[in-house]
């Protein structure tokens, strides 16, 4: 504090404070009621040296007119109202504050203190109405007698913390609400009922007059309103319309994916546009539209019957509620397609009198249905237990049914449950006879549950005893008389089952009616008695040879029973479940074989459709799901990468360190580089990023791979390439068939685990029709072929299988082979797999081959250091890490960085800063994003420079023209993206 200088009879003179202290000194205050600085009263003075050395905005307000005296930090504070505010009357300085400003200046003349805390304000520091919110804090100040003379003021401007807080709660309002809605459409399953819960509560939480949706037609200008809430007093708008009727303004912003937003209709589109919704009782609306595949789907609505402002919480509001409704209304009709499909399943069920039972071996629980009860003597409420299935058992069959069942359940078998049993029915004794099928399943070495189908097969056996005691009693029977034989004869002729018998020379001694039609149908041939079924089927070799093994077997001696596939596809091939036994006379000598047969090809194909659909199901639910975990987690590994990429690169071009420390920092780049390539190929897994064909060198390609291969599969494999120099180029993409070729690699290497060879070699060949499973033409193939323990038939059929691996538990995610099949088949080529136990696997690519000849590599050249400014770049980015390493990157260009941590900061400096030369900002941000941002930037300032930087390849909801600039990218490829625009 400086105080009066008794010795020398001069007053202290004020130092300090800045700019704002340079202005107090050299003012003449001498105009000013306060008189000359030297005439100032001491305690005022003293005040003034304190505020000129505090950090804190500060000023005095003495006297009745509350005159201003402050320091720097104040005059941010005043913005433009700096300077001619220093010295001025406070009620004329701040004269929209003049009503709160009075109470202060009453209340210091007086000596009270005042505190407030966020005090809500409107000043006009820029010419405009601002909001503004202050902590503000005065005390009073006393002359030489103690009197009160003025006021001290210490002001702090709150209003971003405040706009921060309003922000966050907003949004948390807003993802309660959307919770809130999700829970009361979870348990929905009609479409009509979900978006009716939605439009109900969207009104009501916003308080408007009115929410609906619509379906449009074809043609995509004809909607018709299927749901609406209203508020009691305003009309229901459903009903079928035309976008056309509705404005320009309307059909060009729905045509293009973007919603309508109107405030006021009245004062916003033409009258007789406007006509048309005030004539539902429509004054102000936001349509918000539901696109999918390039196609206008549907709309959802808000309405008011006033003119209403809306705000960017609403718009942001209904986009959530239109996308996530869409997702419910897919949801419900998936579920409703499930429901049909299990009632499809459950009438074939039933056709096939098939019973479905189903154990929990972890809970020792057993669902049986009514069916399986009936084939125990159970009635079909009665609770059943694994206790019921044993004891159901009939004792001559209890060993071999449950070693059967302990077989299926054994983790080391892992058995097919195939068995025939007698049950004795628990409430009525009576004994059945039941053909059970089931397998168990497993997690990990654990059988959790083990599933299958059950038949009665009573009737069968019943008929087939009847034949072996018509078998053990032929003769004797013959001799008993011909009545007798006529009578079972007509049993055998009438019954359903398919019944041959043949001697020892392959000829029919038997044939039922049903053998002579099933016969008939498969092959063509009407089979008679006394014929031999082998010369029958003499034209049809194959055939011929498939009968003769089967019936060699059982005449024999052996008696069994298979389920195989017979026929000549000409006329149709049927499936049997057959059962053979040898015939013999009344001495015991076998003097043929008799069959026994059913025909179960529609049961077996409704079992493989079952099961076909219930795989294709979950390997879509698999790969649907790991495209959403890898897009997302690939996204957010390209924004960690950014500033990674930036700074490391920025350190290698100013040759910072010593020779180790810039090799290691050279080193950590490649790596970085190597991540961005991986995120990029995750991307493409996930679908979030297109191929990309050209023209590509395969010799160039393969042979500069040979040395990350070489490293990758190690010292004990051997690596060869071979690739000729005169290959012509591939049409494919060159980043993909790298990842592919690293794919078939690792594979191979996996192979070999005690080492070998590994050959990568490259050819045209041409495919013609049957030869592979791609069209006929002309193509470059690349052969990945290894030394190791190669597959079986079986394994090769199933390699290409997502989630199929033969690695073990931890060692591969099955998704190899099926990618690089993916991508071949994409660019319009395919893969061949060729394998042998103990030999190898050879793995070919077949890729198209290109129209064009390949373009030179373009080679971007260092930016060299700029010599001038190139302007004021303004910079949006919600990761401040990102945005500082971005930041540096355009002052190494030659901007001026002007940085905004959100899109509505960033058009706050856009409405301030005139002398802008780009705008560069990122794509997703909390709020509105980076495609919002640019669409608003260019209706305010249509010739200003955009570039827009995202995580993913491809950004929806904006012109193609945009220039765009993947993430992660280095100073160079900034640059190079900023000419390519102008910049």
């Amino acid at each position: 504090m400086m105080v009066e200088n008794a010795t020398s009879g001069k007053t202290p003179r004020l130092i300090g404070g800045g700019a704002t202290g340079e202005l107090i000194r050299s003012k003449d205050w001498s105009a000013t009621t306060l008189g000359p600085i030297e005439a100032w009263p001491a305690e005022l003075r003293a005040t003034v040296q304190m505020v000129l050395f505090s950090p804190v905005p500060m000023t005095v307000l003495w006297g009745p007119d509350a005159i201003l005296i402050y320091n720097d930090g104040y005059a941010e504070v005043c913005g433009p109202r700096h300077p001619e505010a220093l010295g001025g009357k406070l009620l004329e300085i701040w004269p929209e504050a003049s009503e709160f400003n009075a109470r202060v200046i009453a209340a210091g003349l007086t000596g009270q203190s005042l505190s407030f805390h966020a005090q809500e304000l409107e000043l006009w520091r820029k010419g405009h109405p601002e909001q503004v919110w202050m902590d503000l804090e005065y005390t009073p100040l006393h002359d030489a007698n103690g009197r009160p003379a003025g006021m001290l003021a210490m002001v702090f401007d709150i209003t971003p913390r405040v706009l921060a807080e309003g922000k966050l709660a907003r949004s948390e309002e807003l993802y309660r609400f959307l919770d809130e809605l999700g829970q009361a459409v979870a348990n929905l399953h009609n479409a009509d009922e979900v978006l009716a819960v939605t439009t109900r509560m969207v009104a009501t939480h916003l308080s408007l007059s009115n929410c609906a949706y619509a379906d449009m037609d074809e043609d995509e200008d004809g909607f018709t309103i299927r749901g609406n809430w209203h508020a009691p007093g305003s009309p229901s708008i459903v009903g079928h319309y035309r976008l056309a009727d509705f404005g320009a303004l309307a059909v060009r912003e729905l045509s293009a994916g973007r919603p309508l937003v109107i405030n006021d209709n009245l004062v916003e589109i033409a009258p007789h546009e406007a006509k048309t919704f005030q004539d539902i009782g429509i004054a102000a609306t936001i349509c918000m539209p539901l696109v999918k595949n390039g196609r206008l789907l549907a709309l959802m609505a808000i309405h008011d019957n006033v003119p209403h402002h809306w705000t960017l919480d609403e718009l942001a509001l209904i986009r959530e509620v239109t996308e996530r409704s869409w997702v419910h209304v897919q949801r419900v009709g998936t579920e409703a397609s499930l429901r049909a499909s299990e009632e499809q399943l459950r009438l074939a069920v039933e056709a096939a009198e098939i019973g479905l039972w189903d154990v929990d071996e972890v809970g020792k629980t057993l669902f049986w249905p009514a069916r399986v009860k009936a084939m125990f003597g159970i009635s079909p409420d009665v609770p059943v237990s694994m206790a019921d299935y044993y004891a159901g058992l009939h004792p001559d069959d209890y060993e071999a049914t449950a070693a059967a069942y302990a077989s299926a359940t054994d983790p080391e078998r892992r058995a097919l449950y195939d068995v025939e049993y007698r049950t004795i029915g628990k409430e009525d004794g009576v004994v059945r006879w039941v053909a059970a099928k089931g397998r168990g399943v497993f997690e990990g070495d654990t059988c959790v549950r083990v599933l299958g189908t059950a038949i009665d097969i009573t009737a069968r056996k019943q008929t087939e005893q009847a034949l072996r005691d018509l078998n053990e009693t032929l003769e004797h029977r013959i001799a008993a008389g011909l009545a007798e034989r006529k009578l079972l004869a007509d049993v055998v002729e009438n019954t359903t089952a398919i019944i041959f018998v043949a001697d020892q020379n392959f000829r029919w001694l038997a044939i039922n009616k049903a053998a002579a039609v099933a016969f008939e149908a498969v092959y063509g041939i009407r089979p008679v008695i006394g014929a031999s079924m082998l010369d029958l089927l003499d034209h049809l070799p194959a055939h011929r040879d498939q009968v003769h093994r089967v019936w060699s077997r059982a005449l024999a001696g052996e008696e069994f029973a298979l389920t195989e596939e017979f026929g000549d596809p000409m006329h149709g091939r049927r499936t049997f479940e057959l059962n053979f036994n040898a015939l013999r006379d009344a001495t015991g000598r076998q003097i043929g074989a008799y069959q026994i047969a059913h025909d179960v090809t529609e049961r077996v194909a409704e079992q493989r459709r079952l099961a076909e659909a219930e795989e294709q199901l979950r390997q879509a639910q698999k790969v649907e799901a790991l495209g959403q975990l890898t897009g997302g987690v690939a996204h957010d590994f390209n924004n960690l990468l950014t500033p990674i990429i930036g700074s490391l690169d920025l350190l290698v071009r100013k040759q910072i360190g010593s020779d180790r420390e810039r090799r290691l920092i050279s080193g950590a780049l490649q790596s970085a580089d190597r991540a961005r390539t991986l995120v990029h190929r995750l991307l493409a897994f996930a679908r979030r990023q297109p191929l990309q064909p050209t023209a590509i060198d395969l010799r160039e390609l393969i042979t500069g791979m040979a040395d990350l291969i070489s490293s990758t599969t190690g010292p004990q494999v051997k690596v060869v390439v071979d690739a000729p120099a005169d290959l012509p180029p591939a049409q494919a993409d060159h980043n993909q068939v790298e990842m592919a070729l690293l794919n078939l690699a690792v594979n191979a290497r996996d192979a070999m685990a005690d080492g070998g060879t590994l050959r990568i070699s490259a050819a045209k060949k041409s495919a013609e029709d049957g030869s592979s499973d791609v069209k006929p033409g002309v193509y470059l193939v690349v052969s990945v072929a290894d030394t190791g323990v190669g597959m079986d038939a079986d394994t090769v059929a199933r390699a290409i299988e997502p989630f199929f691996s033969t690695k073990g538990i931890g060692q591969g995610t099955g998704l190899g082979l099926s990618m690089v099949h993916g991508l071949a088949q994409q660019l319009g080529g395919g893969i061949r797999i060729f394998s042998r136990p103990g030999v190898g696997t050879n793995v070919e690519l077949w890729l198209p081959m290109a129209s064009n000849t390949i373009r030179p590599a373009q080679h971007t050249a260092a930016a060299s250091p700029l010599t001038h400014a190139r302007g004021h770049a303004l910079l949006v980015d919600d990761d401040a890490t990102v945005r500082a390493s971005t930041a540096h990157m355009l002052e190494e260009i030659g901007f001026d960085v002007i940085e905004a941590g959100s899109a509505e900061h960033a058009l706050e400096l856009l409405r301030s800063s005139q002398d802008l030369a780009l705008l560069i900002s990122d794509h997703l941000m909390p709020g509105m994003d980076g495609t919002q941002l640019i669409r608003t930037v260019r209706s305010i300032r249509p010739n200003l420079p955009c570039l827009l930087a995202s995580g993913y390849a491809e950004v929806d909801g904006i012109a193609p023209d945009v220039p765009r600039l993947t993430k992660p990218f280095r100073s160079e490829e900034l640059a190079a993206a900023l000419s390519h625009i102008g910049c």
